[in-house]
């Protein structure tokens, strides 16, 4: 079945994914083990770091260097990883989410089984200090 996007989402969607990839070869991203947003969220400021990035560039919008894109991009990142934390942070989450779909005659136990244990960036860098 072929979707005829109105709003060109399968584009934007796209084009989503290229932002958030470059993200991950910026200055931000320069320490292999962690990113900053990472740390903030172990230490349990992740909802109030991303919600306030979130209200910070819907204000900037149209206002500093006009309808600026990557504005509106950060916004969506910030939204994507809080999404993250609230709604995937779990294997169920992740099974439900990825996979129910592609392999609905594989059991989630078996699914669970070849899974890596999800684990803090920075828990691990400490851990295997």
């Amino acid at each position: 079945m072929t979707i005829e996007y109105k709003f060109k989402e399968n584009v934007i969607v796209n084009d989503v994914m290229d932002y958030i990839n470059k993200t991950y070869g910026s200055h931000y991203a320069k320490t292999k083990n962690y990113q900053a947003t990472e740390i903030i969220i172990d230490q349990g400021h992740g909802t109030g770091f991303c919600m306030g990035n979130i209200l910070k560039y819907a204000q900037r919008y149209g206002k500093k260097e006009g309808r600026n894109k990557n504005d509106l991009m950060k916004v969506i990142h910030y939204a994507v990883i809080q999404l993250s934390q609230d709604h995937y942070k779990n294997s169920d989450d992740v099974w439900y989410h990825n996979c129910e779909d592609e392999h609905p005659k594989k059991s989630h136990k078996d699914w669970l089984d070849n899974q890596p244990e999800l684990k803090s960036p920075l828990i691990e860098k400490y851990n295997n200090s």
